[in-house]
C-alpha cells in the first residue's frame, strides 16, 4: 500500500464529537483511522449491487456476529456468576445447620457427581427429594 497523504476535512462540531465518541467502538486508534474505515464502509454499502458486495457483506456480517456473540457471552457470564454466588450461599447455610460428618459429605459428593453425569446436568428437585425420603 502506498504512503498515506494528508487531506483536509471539514466537519461540523457535532459530527466530530460523534466520531470521537465512537473511536473505541470502531476499534480505531485515531480519527484518521476512523474516517478511513467509515469511507471504506460507506463505499462498500454503495457498491452492494456490484461485484464488491461480498467484501462489504462479509465484513458487516462478521462484525454483527462478533457483537451478538460478545453480548451473549457477557449475559451468560453474569448469570453464571450470580448462580455461583447463590449456590455458595446455600452451601454455607446448609453446612451451618446440618449435622453431617465428613465421610457422609464425601459419599454425597460422589453420588451427586454420578447423578449429574447421568442426567446431563438437568437437576430435578422432586427426584432428589424422593431419593432423600426413601
Amino acid at each position: 500500500m502506498a504512503n498515506k497523504e494528508k487531506q483536509a476535512v471539514w466537519l461540523y462540531p457535532e459530527t466530530k464529537e460523534l466520531m470521537v465518541s465512537h473511536l473505541s467502538a470502531a476499534n480505531a486508534k485515531s480519527q484518521s483511522e476512523f474516517i478511513e474505515k467509515a469511507i471504506k464502509f460507506y463505499a462498500g454499502y454503495l457498491d452492494c449491487n456490484s461485484d464488491n458486495a461480498s467484501e462489504y457483506l462479509s465484513s458487516v456480517v462478521s462484525t454483527v456476529m462478533d457483537g451478538i456473540v460478545k453480548g451473549s457471552e457477557q449475559r451468560i457470564s453474569r448469570a453464571l456468576f450470580k448462580l455461583a454466588v447463590e449456590s455458595a450461599m446455600q452451601s454455607h447455610i446448609l453446612a451451618a445447620v446440618s449435622d453431617v460428618d465428613e465421610t457422609d459429605v464425601g459419599k454425597l459428593y460422589g453420588m451427586c457427581v454420578d447423578d449429574v453425569r447421568k442426567i446431563d446436568g438437568i437437576i430435578d428437585f422432586r427426584r432428589a427429594y424422593k431419593y432423600q425420603k426413601e
